[in-house]
């Protein structure tokens, strides 16, 4: 499956299908598939999984080389690189903190999308352009291609890095828990991917999936920008408005729109259309679609931050952190009180206690 130009594959490009088409369609497959499995089960899985995955104690002990890599090369940068830009930048302390996270981030998504951008439009694969030909002259066994297997060990460590990292070194919010399980979802896709050679479909997902991501640690990093020093930067503020309308309108388009159309049209019909006894086709269709369910459930708090943007005109993190939300509320049940005891005190008072509370509520800006 290195080249989609090798053996009969039709060259034909079909045309990318509609919702109802997808819908239709893929439960058709996945309906049938499951009423022609009748020796499904464990033992068949295990049987499966012995005779068609493929890999190495080399290239396994690369994966934990290249995570714990991943791991120093992040600290190493941090202390030697981002903390000290935060500090040169005097930025507020809080984004002090969550600033070196962003960074990171942004640097190692903008390197592998770049990477799988090259992959689908600069090379012979047509993955992008013709997702069914991912599985074109597919054989259990074959061999990775030299470029893809190097974008799955960057993406594979990457992840197993994250998972460790999303616990321990970034900042803890309330979508965390499901990052984890994002994490995990997408390390076995790849893992998994790999193993059973379903490659091809791998470079499409991640492509569609790592673009996002710059844009939010950009956006991020210019929500921190706009206020240090003690002023305010209108550029950066510009640019972090820009970054929102960006990366909500990627992530509707790829995650939502081309994601289904594309990835999981192709490993719902098109596998079984071209290797009708496909190994794994409910597992890995199942963590598909566990994926999709997650990038619907991240659209909602884009819809809420897009609606808050509209009314607040600021970009803010709607996934503020629960310790955050705890210390805040008791601050302004704090300062309300103070503020009534006060009330008949004058009217500087007064307005003293109102700057704290618009102080408070400010911190929990991104």
């Amino acid at each position: 499956m290195g080249s989609q130009h090798e053996g009969d594959g039709p060259l034909e490009v079909e045309p990318m299908p509609g919702f109802l088409e997808l819908l239709f369609k893929a439960s058709s497959s996945m309906f049938g598939a499951w009423r022609h499995c009748s020796a499904c089960g464990l033992e068949l899985s295990k049987r499966t999984l012995l005779d068609n995955a493929y890999i190495t104690w080399t290239e396994i002990t690369l994966f934990f080389f290249c995570a714990f890599l991943w791991t120093q090369v992040r600290r190493g940068l941090t202390e030697s690189l981002f903390k000290p830009l935060a500090q040169s930048w005097r930025l507020m302390p809080k984004d002090a903190a969550k600033m070196p996270e962003s960074a990171w981030k942004l640097v190692f998504y903008t390197m592998s999308w770049s990477y799988s951008t090259y992959l689908l439009f600069f090379t012979s694969y047509s993955f992008f352009h013709d997702p069914p030909s991912v599985f074109y002259n597919w054989k259990s066994g074959m061999s990775v291609p030299i470029d893809i297997a190097i974008a799955y060990l960057i993406q594979g460590s990457f992840y197993g890095h994250s998972i460790y990292a999303t616990v321990y070194m970034d900042a803890w919010r309330k979508d965390s828990a499901v990052m984890v399980v994002h994490h995990i979802i997408t390390l076995a896709l790849i893992c998994f991917s790999y193993a059973f050679r379903y490659h091809n479909i791998g470079i499409l997902v991640l492509f569609l999936h790592d673009i996002n991501d710059i844009q939010l640690e950009f956006t991020k990093l210019n929500v921190y920008l706009k206020s240090r020093g003690g002023g305010y930067f209108l550029f950066n503020d510009i640019l972090s408005n820009m970054g929102s309308v960006s990366f909500s309108i990627t992530w509707f388009w790829f995650r939502l729109y081309w994601f289904p159309l594309k990835v999981l049209y192709a490993t719902c019909v098109s596998s079984l259309q071209s290797v009708p006894n496909i190994p794994f086709y409910f597992f890995f269709n199942a963590l598909l679609l566990a994926l999709l369910l997650m990038n619907v459930y991240w659209f909602l708090f884009i819809v809420i931050f897009v609606v808050k943007v509209l009314k607040m005109k600021e970009v803010n993190d709607v996934r503020e952190y629960e310790e955050e939300e705890k210390a805040a509320a008791g601050a302004h049940r704090d300062v309300r009180a103070e503020n009534r005891e006060a009330g008949d005190a004058g009217h500087h008072n007064s307005a003293q206690g109102k700057h704290v509370q618009n102080g408070i509520t400010k911190e929990k800006h991104l």
